[in-house]
């Protein structure tokens, strides 16, 4: 009962009877074991790096950009992963093998043309079974507690949860805006303006495959622009805002600074 004990803060655990329905919740709910990581991008604003490496393999601290973010899956118990690759994605291929070397397995989704983010993982939904799981971009450098943000997935159950974060200009983002913790409006790279929300979309996702139901049947297409708003109208979707160290290496710019202030160590659970 001390161990109980121990778990209460007051907070997020008020009591030991709490306690006691956390950990059982904890033991008998549904884990996410999968993930699916959009690697397909060609990163035009990333030029010249990205003419002979796909951008989520430039180095940051002596590994690539998409090493970190396997790291953090796997830090989770999430190694079932799967990769959209496209754009130069033999480099990737040939880095990570399949997996073993990093504790994971790895299987490769071979983009033939650029399906966008929602084409991707509509293209991939048949592999990803039927339970939730995670979807995650390539380029983020992300300190972030999964094992929170998919407990709050699983309360909730929308068809997505997007994980949130707030920057000073938010005109390379997806703003968000947010009532409690519900999504209920969503703008692509929007103008600046003193009414634009600072809370961005950063990269990770929660995703139920029961989205099939909200996504085009062909074409290519964009989850910000073609899907998310479609969800928000239909209160479909939450937002998880955290609080840890966040980069989108999106310019060289923020390249620069990733490569000054990322720490390079697993940002995950220790």
């Amino acid at each position: 009962m001390r161990k109980v004990d121990s778990l209460v803060d007051g907070v997020k655990i008020r009591n030991r009877s709490h306690a006691l329905e956390y950990i059982v919740n904890s033991h008998f709910k549904p884990r996410i074991k999968k993930a699916l990581i959009l690697a397909g991008g060609k990163g035009v604003k990333m030029r010249p790096f990205t003419y002979e490496l796909p951008k989520t393999m430039l180095p940051v601290k002596g590994r690539p950009i998409l090493e970190y973010m396997i790291d953090l899956l796997r830090s989770y118990d999430i190694r079932d992963i799967y990769i959209s690759i496209g754009y130069l994605g033999e480099k990737i291929k040939e880095h990570f093998g399949d997996g073993s070397k990093f504790g994971v397995r790895l299987t490769y989704i071979e983009e033939k043309k650029n399906l966008g983010t929602g084409g991707a993982l509509r293209f991939a939904l048949p592999k990803m079974g039927d339970e939730p799981f995670l979807l995650a971009w390539s380029d983020v450098l992300i300190d972030i507690d999964i094992g929170d943000l998919i407990d709050f997935h699983i309360e909730e159950s929308p068809l997505m949860t997007i994980a949130l974060t707030s920057v000073a200009d938010p005109t390379d983002y997806g703003a968000v805006k947010m009532h409690r913790d519900t999504m209920v409006d969503f703008k692509e790279k929007p103008k600046n303006s003193t009414d634009v929300s600072r809370l961005v979309s950063a990269g990770v996702h929660v995703v139920d495959p029961k989205i099939v139901n909200y996504l085009p049947k062909t074409g290519r297409f964009m989850l910000e622009k073609d899907v998310i708003p479609k969800l928000i109208s239909k209160k479909k979707i939450k937002g998880y805002i955290f609080e840890g160290k966040w980069f989108d290496v999106g310019t060289p710019e923020i390249y620069n600074l990733a490569i000054k202030e990322w720490n390079g160590r697993l940002q995950g659970k220790k």
